[in-house]
């Protein structure tokens, strides 16, 4: 079960406080990333290890691409169309916005679901409250914000889908919660339904963070403040763990040209952080993952 795999450290891409949301482009063979506090997304070539980042006014918690390479994001305030410039200041348009039910919250983790609708969950940004008013909403292919789709959580993470599309996993990383639940998904509709508890963390090391899908419908979760990726079988059998030189791994994203490289962000903590703690790693996971899906609504021009 525990595997003995080297995960190498990419310091070209630099250090963030809280690294989020990897998103391979294999059209540029580059990794994008948010660092949320700083409000940026970098951009890392992985064959000439050049850099670029891209500052904003809110900060970026979550985005993907559309077809054309325009960029949807959950930020601070709402759901925005991002423009990335050549000049590296990002430019960025709000598209949508809930109704947030308490103060001092943003967007948090999210990615499109397998028909290329963009999915995001809001939380209270001070995690000491243990606040459960965060929901997960789906912004469709229309640029339709839905009401709140799953409410009551508290640190929404963990978003991935099957392969097939047909099972929704969603996570709760807050210490008081610690869990990871199955959805049945309607394809059509985007409806998730029949929630359950896929994975129960207070059985293992660690908090479930962002999250992955491999080819063979397994679910890769970072096991925050562990040092840990946990991967589980459809079954919710834990079936292969593999430790990190970091400690708070926040969210993991398949890479490379076969998609066979597991790219894991982290975040930096506030107090006895490792010299490791904040950067990107990459690792081979000894399987193979799947294409991240495009935004399939077509963004207005910003």
């Amino acid at each position: 079960m525990n595997s003995a795999v080297r995960a190498e450290r990419l310091d070209a891409g630099g250090r963030a406080t809280v690294g989020e949301c990897p998103v391979w482009r294999a059209q540029e063979g580059a990794l994008y990333w948010v660092d949320i506090p700083a409000r940026r997304i970098v951009r890392l070539e992985i064959g000439t290890a050049r850099r670029t980042e891209w500052a904003f006014a809110e900060q970026v918690a979550c985005f993907a691409f559309d077809k054309a390479g325009h960029v949807v994001a959950g930020m601070e305030s709402g759901i925005f169309r991002v423009t990335l410039t050549d000049a590296n200041e990002g430019r960025a348009m709000k598209l949508a916005s809930p109704s947030f039910p308490a103060t001092g919250m943003r967007f948090n983790d999210g990615r499109c679901d397998r028909q290329g609708r963009f999915w995001a969950g809001t939380m209270v940004q001070d995690m000491s409250l243990a606040s459960a008013v965060g929901a997960l909403y789906r912004f469709d292919e229309h640029g339709a914000l839905s009401a709140p789709v799953v409410d009551g959580l508290i640190t929404q993470n963990g978003l991935a889908w099957s392969p097939d599309g047909g099972t929704m996993y969603l996570s709760d990383s807050h210490p008081q919660r610690r869990l990871v639940w199955a959805f049945d998904f309607d394809i059509e509709t985007g409806t998730p339904a029949a929630q359950r508890v896929f994975a129960d963390l207070h059985h293992y090391a660690g908090r479930p963070d962002g999250a992955a899908v491999d080819a063979d419908g397994c679910y890769w979760t970072c096991a925050n403040d562990a040092g840990r990726l946990l991967r589980f079988t459809p079954q919710g059998k834990l079936d292969r763990e593999i430790a990190l030189p970091a400690s708070k791994p926040s969210m993991c994203a398949f890479g490379g040209s076969d998609l066979k490289t597991l790219y894991v962000t982290t975040i930096r903590p506030a107090t006895n952080a490792t010299d490791d703690d904040g950067y990107v790693f990459a690792l081979n996971a000894g399987v193979q993952g799947l294409p991240e899906p495009d935004y399939a609504g077509l963004l207005p021009v910003a």
